[in-house]
Order: C-alpha cells, then sequence, then structure tokens
C-alpha cells in the first residue's frame, strides 16, 4: 500500500485519530476480531500503536515513521498492526499499560505494544525513533522467526497472568474493619501534604497536571476542618494555574499540563475531561472564597466551550490538538511584533500585563503570555483605576482573539465522548450553582438531553458518539460520571425525572459490573469483548478513578432514595481501598472525598412549596458539598420529601440521621442550623 493509495481499514472508522491514519503506508487494522483472526491465521505477532488525536508525539511517530514506506514495509511483512484510540478504548489502553509499566518501561503516549496472535504482551515501549523502531521490529520478527519464539511467548504467558492478577492484591489493598475515624483522615490529609509546592502551587514536581481531584479534596477538608493553611494551599494552586500559561489567557480554557515547575509552559492540547473537572474546582472555589479571579476564569472558560467545543445538537468534542502547522503551541503564542500589529498603542502595557519580552519567554522569540501579579497590584503599578484596567484587558482579549481567528488552527477531536461529557455537564452544573447564570442551566441541559437522545439504549449507556452515530458500548466511567452529573442536576434543578435516571443507570451498574467477591466494580460490562484481563480502575488519577465516582455515587443517591443497601456499599467499597488511601492519598483523592463524606456525614436539606426554587438558588451560593438538597413546589414521592409539607409558605427543612430540626421559613435561619450542627 502506497502513501498515495486509497484509504486503508481505517478510512471506515469515526475516530478523528484513527482517521488521521487512514492513508499511511502501514496496513492498519481497528481493533477488533478480524485483526485478531488474521494475527491467529497467520501466526504473525502484533504491534498495537496506541493514541489520542492531540498526542504531539503521537504525531511526530506518525511523519517519522507510519508515513515511511520503507518502516511500513517492514511493520506490513513481519506483523498484524493495530492502531487505537485510547478515548474510545480506554479498556485495551488499560490492559497494555499496565503491561508495559510491568515489563518496568514508564508509560506514556503513543504506546506501542508487542503482542503475540494470542494478543498476550511481550515487549513494548513509548515513542521510538525512526532507526531504533526499525531495527527493534526486525530484531523480534528475526527472534519470532527462530526458536526465541519459545520464550517471547513465554514471557507474555508470566505478563498475561500478572494482568489477571486482582487490582487489590496486586496494590496490597487490605480491608479495613474498623471504618473512618477523625486520626486516620487527619493522618492521610498530613501525609498529602508533604508533597505540596509552597512556592508555586500544585504538587512538587514537574511536569505539573492541574489534577482538580485533589484540590476538590481539600476544599472539603477545610469545610469539615476550618484549616487556613489548607485553604491556602489551594488559593495558591489556583491562582497560579489561572496566571500561568498554562491556562489561555486569550481565549479561556486550560491545557493538559505544564512542563515546567511554574505553570508556565503548557503541554498545548487542551482537553474536555480536564476543563470540566476544573470548572467545578474553580466554581466551589468561588462559593468559599468569593474570588473574582474564580469567577472570570469560569466564565471565560465556559465561553471558549461553546465557542470551540460544542457541537450543533449540543454535545461537546474531545479535545484541541497542541499542534498547527507541525508545530507545538504556534497558535497559541506570540512575538512583541505580532502583539504591537495586534494591539498598536496599548501594546507596550499589554506586554507588561502578560510577561511578554521583545526576546520572547519561549522558543524563536515568542511569548507564552501569563502573568504574575493580580489586577488589583497591577492597576496600582501602573496608576491605573481597577474598573479601566478590567476594561483594557477586556480589549486586549476581544483584539487578540480576533487576531488569533486569522491563524491556522490546531486540530479538533469532533468525537463526542459520553464520561467526558458528562465531566463537563457536571462543571456547567456547579457554575450555575455557584452563580445562578441562566446560561450555564441552559447549556448544561441541552447537554443531557442530547447524551439521553444520543448515548442511551435503554438502561445502556454508549461510549461515543459521531456523525450520527453512537458506537461502542460503555464503561463503568460513563456510567458512574453520567450518574454524578444526574444527580447533581436535580439538585440544581429539583427535575426529580434525572434523580430517577440516574436510579435506572445504578440498577444496571450493579448488574453488569460488580464484583461481589472484592465489593468493586469492573471497568467493562459484562456482555462486553473479552480481552486477556477484566481490570478494575482503583486509582484517581487525571480523571477519577470509575469505582470512586461509582462510590460517591450509592452514597448520594442511596441518601436520596434512603436506600440503606447503597449507603453501605459505598462504605464497604471505601473499605476495601482504605489503607491505600491513608498511605498514598496522592493517587486517591476521590476516595479521600468520599472519607470526608463518611467521616462528616452532611445535612438533608428538604425544601417545600411554592419559593423551593428561590430557596435553592440562595443555598446553592454557599458550599454545601457533603449535603445533599431536595426540593419541591407542591408534592413528590422522593423519600426525603415525605411528610414534609410546607407550612406557613415555603419551608426548609435540616436533618441529619432521619433527625429533623425544626423547620424554618428563610435560608438564613438554615444556614444557621447548618453551622450549629457542625460544631
Amino acid at each position: 500500500m502506497s502513501a498515495a493509495s486509497s484509504a486503508n481499514r481505517l478510512g471506515h472508522e469515526t475516530s478523528p485519530y484513527l482517521l488521521q491514519h487512514a492513508h499511511n503506508p502501514v496496513d492498519w487494522y481497528p481493533w477488533g476480531p478480524e485483526a485478531l483472526a488474521r494475527a491467529q491465521a497467520e501466526q504473525k505477532p502484533i504491534i498495537v500503536s496506541i493514541g489520542y488525536a492531540a498526542c504531539h508525539w503521537c504525531h511526530v511517530m506518525e511523519r517519522e515513521s507510519f508515513e515511511n514506506e520503507q518502516v511500513a514495509r517492514v511493520m506490513n511483512e513481519h506483523f498484524v498492526c493495530i492502531k487505537v484510540d485510547r478515548e474510545e478504548r480506554p479498556d485495551v489502553d488499560q490492559i497494555y499499560m499496565d503491561a508495559v509499566q510491568a515489563m518496568g518501561i514508564a508509560g506514556g503516549w503513543p504506546l506501542n505494544v508487542m503482542l503475540t496472535p494470542a494478543a498476550k504482551p511481550f515487549y513494548g515501549g513509548t515513542y521510538f525513533a525512526p532507526g531504533n523502531w526499525v531495527k527493534l521490529l526486525e530484531n523480534i520478527a528475526q527472534a519470532y522467526a527462530s526458536e526465541h519464539r519459545t520464550e517471547l511467548e513465554g514471557s507474555a504467558e508470566r505478563f498475561a497472568q500478572v494482568l489477571q492478577t486482582s487490582e487489590l492484591v496486586k496494590y496490597g489493598a487490605s480491608s479495613s474493619k474498623v471504618g473512618v475515624n477523625q486520626e486516620e483522615f487527619e493522618l492521610l490529609v498530613h501525609t498529602l501534604g508533604l508533597r505540596f509546592d509552597h512556592e508555586r502551587g500544585g504538587t512538587n514536581r514537574a511536569p505539573k497536571f492541574a489534577m482538580p481531584s485533589i484540590w476538590r479534596f481539600l476544599l472539603r477538608t477545610h469545610h469539615i476542618s476550618g484549616s487556613q493553611n489548607v485553604l491556602n494551599q489551594v488559593n495558591l494552586t489556583l491562582r497560579e494555574m489561572a496566571w500561568g500559561g498554562l491556562y489561555d489567557q486569550v481565549g479561556g480554557g486550560f491545557a493538559r499540563y505544564s512542563v515546567d515547575a511554574e505553570w508556565l509552559v503548557p503541554h498545548f492540547e487542551k482537553m474536555l475531561y480536564d476543563n470540566g473537572q476544573l470548572l467545578s474546582l474553580y466554581s466551589e472555589a468561588y462559593q468559599v472564597t468569593r474570588d473574582p479571579l474564580y469567577r472570570e476564569v469560569v466564565f471565560q472558560t465556559v465561553r471558549w466551550v461553546r465557542r470551540e467545543l460544542t457541537n450543533p445538537e449540543g454535545g461537546f468534542y474531545s479535545s484541541l490538538d497542541a499542534d498547527s502547522e507541525g508545530e507545538e503551541g504556534k497558535f497559541y503564542v506570540w512575538t512583541r511584533e505580532e502583539l504591537q500589529h495586534a494591539l498598536g498603542a496599548e501594546e507596550a502595557l499589554a506586554a507588561a500585563y502578560y510577561s511578554c519580552t521583545g526576546l520572547g519567554n519561549w522558543e524563536h522569540g515568542r511569548n507564552i503570555l501569563h502573568r504574575r501579579q493580580s489586577d488589583v497590584d497591577f492597576a496600582m503599578e501602573h496608576g491605573l483605576e481597577p474598573a479601566v484596567l478590567a476594561q483594557l484587558i477586556h480589549g486586549w482579549q476581544k483584539k487578540l482573539l480576533a487576531a488569533r481567528a486569522h491563524r491556522v488552527r490546531p486540530g479538533l477531536d469532533d468525537k463526542v465522548l459520553t464520561g467526558w461529557n458528562a465531566l463537563m455537564l457536571s462543571g456547567l452544573v456547579a457554575a450555575y450553582r455557584a452563580f445562578g447564570e441562566a446560561e450555564l442551566l441552559e447549556l448544561a441541559l441541552r447537554n443531557a438531553e442530547f447524551l439521553q437522545q444520543n448515548l442511551r439504549h435503554g438502561p445502556r449507556l454508549y461510549r461515543t458518539w459521531k456523525n450520527g452515530r453512537a458506537t461502542i458500548n460503555g464503561f463503568l466511567e460513563d456510567y458512574a460520571l453520567v450518574i454524578e452529573a444526574y444527580i447533581s442536576l436535580y439538585e440544581a434543578t429539583f427535575a426529580e425525572s434525572w434523580l430517577r435516571e440516574a436510579e435506572v443507570l445504578t440498577s444496571y451498574v450493579l448488574d453488569n459490573f460488580f464484583d461481589p467477591a472484592e465489593q468493586q466494580f469492573f471497568y467493562t460490562d459484562a456482555s462486553a469483548e473479552p480481552l486477556i484481563a477484566r481490570k478494575k480502575e482503583l486509582f484517581d488519577n487525571v480523571i477519577p478513578g470509575s469505582n470512586s465516582v461509582m462510590a460517591h455515587n450509592l452514597l448520594r443517591l442511596g441518601r436520596h432514595l434512603e436506600n440503606a443497601h447503597y449507603q453501605a456499599l459505598a462504605a464497604a467499597m471505601l473499605g476495601q481501598v482504605q489503607s491505600l488511601v491513608v498511605k498514598e492519598p496522592q493517587h486517591l483523592t476521590n476516595w479521600a472525598s468520599l472519607y470526608v463524606a463518611l467521616v462528616r456525614p452532611g445535612a438533608e436539606i428538604a425544601i417545600t412549596g411554592p419559593q423551593a426554587e428561590k430557596f435553592r438558588r440562595e443555598l446553592s451560593q454557599h458550599f454545601l458539598p457533603n449535603d445533599i438538597i431536595a426540593g419541591t413546589l407542591a408534592t413528590s414521592s422522593l423519600p426525603l420529601l415525605q411528610g414534609r409539607a410546607a407550612t406557613a409558605g415555603t419551608t426548609i427543612y435540616v436533618c441529619r440521621h432521619r433527625t429533623c430540626q425544626l423547620p424554618v421559613h428563610s435560608v438564613r435561619e438554615a444556614l444557621g442550623q447548618l453551622a450549629l450542627a457542625e460544631q
């Protein structure tokens, strides 16, 4: 197959990442029975190459190796070659990433793994330069055609056995029979604190990822402890991220991570999943602090999502590439001359505000726009009124955005992923609760309806949607994150249908994903394609682990529905990993947030009467992370609202452990009862 020939088998796929490789001379297959059957029939080893559309080094390896006729000839002659979009098939990615790490090799993407015809891994790595890649392939092909094949297959068998080991066993989790307690909670907070960077925020290493679940946990810790040190670390991190190059100062939205410890130089791709979680984080932080910077970040990021990541039907696209015109970050950086052309006489002041120099703070004399002080301090230093500076900044952003619109845009991954959409949906709901702006709820509801209409089939979910077609059965991540979003949507609207949808999906998950032996959920549906291992996702990473999200869902839904089984199961799930949470909290911070919810259970707040929605909006401006809120204008079948009729107008009941305080008729009184109960 030549580079100029018709598309290979990837030409029939919908994934933008797979389509990027559709005209490679490599005889690529998508993951599936056709490729695996050919490997078995011809007894050829398999190359599984895994990446995603916004991955910079995936593009580099494609240009250097997969578009090269000579390299492709070696691959096609000796191997069956499979391309995988890790975002569409996280189940495949998990297995072979674990395999590479079991080989003692640092993971990352592109991920390139060699398998036997039975799909068992025996070697792998990440990016390979072309010469090294060809040499590796030739050595493996030679070994596989000789007596060394037996050794490779023996090695593959051993790795397969490692992959089939229970995650709880592999990581030494021991079930807690004691339950949660204050002393152990304080220990895990202390242990997590040893990782903090007290100068620039985040954790003390580079590269730096935003890791929203860490800072959301600390907000919950501050809520129950009142620790100013904890809140200071959250504020330091959120401020430095928002001021840094990690944040797009012109258009809004965060890049995937910073390559340095100062948040200056981003790895420029922008992912939906990061930005959905960061909307939740900055909205919650605003509820606690009322910092106007956090409000600015939320609304600018929402405008970016609406402008660049929303499809006409209301779904959200997956990501924007790091590269444009073959260069990383070219779309986002500026020379002083480019700034001068866009801003004219205001360029010098804008350059000072965005820390730009003539020599540039990045490659080739270019500048990554970033800030080093607050607007108040900058205005004072330059003799400006804060309101005048705010007007200037708005004008600069508008002009730079217009100038940037003429550049070649980064590639867009326009597939819609269910779980990632649910993260953005939750972020929009959190923003609506914090700020009360109708546009936020409208965008959220439109997305929720999109998910219902396009990615649901009865009680089941699909993973991905593009061009009017939903494909691939949903994974635990998809179900858990959608359930979480729907519970939040109910609490933000009092529309009971969303809570009932969450209940239907939870029942399906319990029936088709749950492992009663280990009290955790498998990542794949019982009816899914069998792979060489059926994994459970325990750890919280850039996206919280699907089991920790599901445990939160069971607790929240169990409290709303007064379902003791759900609540007990949530506690049992935490108990299975509790020793790991205390020992390694930086990898399990969403589990740690569940620990907070169990060590200091929140209230059940029921609002009934004609002003229920008005009271809900007032309450939602406050940070009440472990409380659940139910409400109705008239009557409801929900347990929390049974027997709690409105008396003398709209009434609020604040209850704990099935015991309610006296009903009150204002949010101020309800907040007083909540504060008293926290003491």
